[in-house]
């Protein structure tokens, strides 16, 4: 079996310049869990995915040495505003770009479900020759279709 009969043509993407705000919008409305980031010619930039946007703002350690109660409302205002101005960094900024693990339309179905329990991946980008993003395959692609197809015929 081909990575083309299991994968999800229709791919949503974010563009290098478009805002962390706009891609976590993306991710809400659409119900996915990431995306890669492609440029003008659909090829492959990077990777974001939910888990690199909570790595992004998880709170920053430090060390407190004010009465508690003002602490916790200057803490919290530092919050919002440190949210707020990283709502407008461009994604790229945290996407993955390095070391981009990804899979062609004619790979084996072996090789994807070798990679994505290898390396905890919930999603890989199907690139074709040219490095153009034609695809996205999923953890829940790949059980979907082997519930549907597969399993259903023995």
């Amino acid at each position: 079996m081909k990575v083309k009969e299991f994968m999800i043509s229709n791919v949503i993407t974010a563009r290098p310049d478009d805002t962390l705000q706009d891609v976590m919008s993306l991710i809400v409305h659409k119900k996915i869990g990431g995306l890669p980031i492609v440029d003008d010619e659909g090829k492959l930039l990077g990777m974001v995915s939910d888990g690199d946007i909570l790595r992004a703002i998880k709170p920053r350690e430090r060390q407190i040495y004010d009465f508690f109660t003002f602490v916790i409302y200057e803490q919290k205002q530092e919050l919002e505003q440190f949210l707020k101005e990283l709502g407008e960094v461009p994604v790229i900024k945290i996407a993955r770009k390095n070391g981009l693990i990804t899979v062609s339309p004619d790979d084996e179905m072996e090789k994807v479900l070798q990679l994505l329990a290898k390396h905890h991946f919930k999603k890989l980008p199907v690139i074709n020759e040219e490095k153009r993003v034609v695809g996205v395959i999923s953890r829940g692609d790949v059980i979907r279709k082997i519930e549907q197809t597969i399993l259903k015929q023995l």
